[in-house]
């Protein structure tokens, strides 16, 4: 996570507005805890809280994976070179059992967000996130369950699916096994 500084990131849009930690976590519905921990880049947030965050700070998602300020038109990233983020922890701080890959993050003022979600465990809480705009999955490698709503939805790879995020949503490994999916998200 240090490869991106995202805390740093959302410190400094934080200390630009000129809020304190608490009144982030008002507004967002995080702990000012946990807040804390993002920005001293203790703990890496799931997408979905990083996507609450930038709607708060009015910023798109990608400006927390962009390495400089310089604009590309284009971006090629080579096998291996996506930027991984790992220890994905939940609100409570408990680990979701997940990490993800940035697959685009030079290219700046993108509409869509490119991740390749690993979900190396069966994880022992449920709970389900939601945030603007909308997800595609596609599952590259092993068969997930995709908590959507009150639907639990069995993908295998070759699968996708494609939802409004709003819509209350987790994706876990069905057995335990390690699961990729490529995921694209929108604001």
């Amino acid at each position: 996570m240090s490869d991106y500084n995202i805390g740093a990131k959302i410190k400094k849009l934080r200390l630009a507005k000129k809020l304190t930690l608490q009144a982030v976590a008002k507004e967002t519905g995080f702990s000012p805890a946990l807040i804390s921990q993002i920005e001293n880049n203790n703990v890496s947030p799931p997408i979905a809280t990083l996507s609450k965050i930038a709607n708060f700070f009015d910023v798109k998602i990608g400006l927390f994976f962009i390495e400089d300020e310089e604009e590309c038109r284009y971006e090629v990233v080579r096998k291996g070179e996506g930027k991984l983020i790992p220890r994905v922890i939940s609100r409570s701080g408990t680990s979701q059992g997940y990490s993800y890959e940035s697959l685009s993050f030079r290219k700046q003022n993108k509409k869509m967000e490119p991740f390749l979600l690993t979900v190396t465990e069966k994880a022992h809480e449920e709970n389900t996130y939601s945030h603007d705009g909308e997800e595609f999955l596609f599952v590259v490698q092993g068969e997930a369950e995709l908590l959507l709503e009150d639907d639990r939805l069995t993908l295998a790879a070759g699968d996708c699916v494609y939802f409004d995020s709003s819509l209350r949503h987790r994706l876990l490994s069905k057995d335990g096994s390690e699961v990729k999916v490529l995921a694209v998200v929108t604001r």
